[in-house]
């Protein structure tokens, strides 16, 4: 098939790209130039891990091509996928002015046979509004579809390849089918292809997101009770993860979450529920839950030193929100860097990919570290924002001796409490005891 795919952000590049890796001949488009020639030279703007080796053999295979002329990729395309970013507004909904200035660019390139197929995260009735827009601008009925994504960043291709499920809003069957075929090499080991209407498609979407930062919401609301009653949540959430129906899947305690997802559709759901007059009293909760979160650890450090934190140079691992990505969209390492900033501490910060996109927003207000342990050198205290791989085992005696003074404030839990207290740190984490010197 024919695909055009509007928008070369995460969502619309791991789609296209993986699209055309299974036969089809796709066109990303942007509006961006320096992006497209930038992709076009075989560079990859975002870090996902197997996205640049993909991208690379696609674009040798002549299957994957990259423009800012998006009337001549819908022209001919059978498929236009729409994955146009939709942030969030000040008021917490979700903005959708890119995605309208699209459906109008588009409407006189569009064929009459083709579908057009929502894949930005969009509120429910969306797709009801693209159809009537579209209605009036080309004169007739075109076929719009709903095809939420449920990717995680750091395992996209992955995610794309072997979904556990794919998810269609349509209005008739012939759109059903002619997206069953698309998807059929990526289901191959019988996951199910849901079709439903365009609203429950779209209501799937926020749900399932909404669902997961609960989750992580309510661990570490427990964490907080866990660790002032004297509890350790990590055998807490052994406790309950072991239930059959809760699991362990985002029932990890930490600094909270961020990204470009959850912490948008949380508040684009309770702004769809305030406009229906519904008082979404979780959704509020969660959010709030876990702003309040990311202001653990930079509580944690200036309890600890006080007044002195201005005298003082904290090292800082982790700044993406989450590993095996470069993404620090609403990242809890922002929220301590600011923090300890005003306090007038002197911060060293450490990531395996995201130190690029945090200088750009920090400039020289931060010493940037490209190894590690470069950043404890006459450190007072190290903080460990985001769980990469390359912190779980560092060699302790080593961080000891390079450290003006031996403390880590793990806002991830990625260490053992006995394994801290016997490299004599004073070490603390989220929702378990605290380890202070004899």
């Amino acid at each position: 098939m024919k695909i055009a795919v509007i928008g070369t952000g995460y969502v619309g590049l791991v789609t296209g790209t993986c699209f055309a890796d299974s036969g089809n001949d796709v066109t990303c488009v942007d509006i961006d130039q320096d992006k497209v020639d930038q992709l076009n030279r075989g560079e990859v703007p975002i870090y996902e891990p197997g996205l640049a080796e993909l991208i690379q053999r696609n674009r040798s295979a002549d299957r994957l091509h990259f423009t800012t002329n998006s009337s001549q990729a819908v022209r001919s395309a059978d498929l236009v996928f729409l994955a146009v970013g939709t942030p969030s507004a000040h008021d917490g909904a979700a903005d959708l002015t890119a995605l309208w200035t699209v459906v109008k660019t588009m409407a006189a390139d569009l064929r009459p046979e083709a579908v057009v197929v929502t894949k930005s995260t969009v509120p429910v009735g969306t797709n009801a509004g693209i159809f009537a827009r579209l209605k009036e601008l080309t004169g007739r009925e075109c076929h719009v579809a709903s095809n939420p994504e449920f990717l995680k960043e750091g395992a996209a291709i992955e995610d794309f390849m072997k979904p556990d499920r794919v998810v269609v809003g349509v209005r008739t069957p012939e759109v059903a089918n002619i997206l069953r075929d698309l998807y059929a090499p990526f289901l191959r080991t019988d996951k199910p292809f849901l079709a439903m209407s365009p609203e429950s498609a779209e209501m799937t979407k926020y749900a399932a997101n909404a669902l997961l930062a609960t989750k992580i919401s309510f661990i570490n609301e427990m964490s907080i009770l866990s660790a002032k009653m004297g509890a350790d949540i990590d055998d807490v959430r052994r406790g309950i993860g072991h239930d059959s129906r809760i699991g362990f899947a985002f029932l990890f305690p930490g600094v909270g979450y961020g990204g470009s997802c959850f912490p948008k559709d949380v508040r684009a759901l309770g702004s769809m529920a305030a406009n229906l007059g519904v008082d979404a009293k979780m959704m509020q909760a969660v959010d709030l839950i876990n702003e309040r979160q990311k202001g653990i650890l930079p509580s944690l450090i200036e309890n600890h030193f006080g007044a002195e934190l201005k005298e003082k140079k904290i090292a800082v691992w982790g700044l993406a929100f989450k590993p095996r990505t470069d993404d620090i969209r609403e990242a809890p390492a922002l929220v301590l860097i600011d923090r300890l900033l005003a306090a007038g501490a002197q911060v060293a910060v450490h990531d395996p990919e995201a130190m690029e996109n945090v200088q750009a927003e920090y400039a020289d207000r931060l010493t940037y570290c490209e190894r590690q342990l470069d950043a404890l050198r006459g450190a007072d205290a190290l903080a460990i924002l985001t769980e990469w791989g390359e912190f779980r085992h560092p060699d302790l005696r080593e961080m000891h001796d390079l450290m003006n003074s031996p403390v880590v404030f793990d806002g991830r839990n990625i260490y053992g409490l006995d394994q801290m207290r016997q490299a004599g740190f004073t070490y603390f984490s989220i929702g378990r005891p605290a380890v202070l010197p004899a």
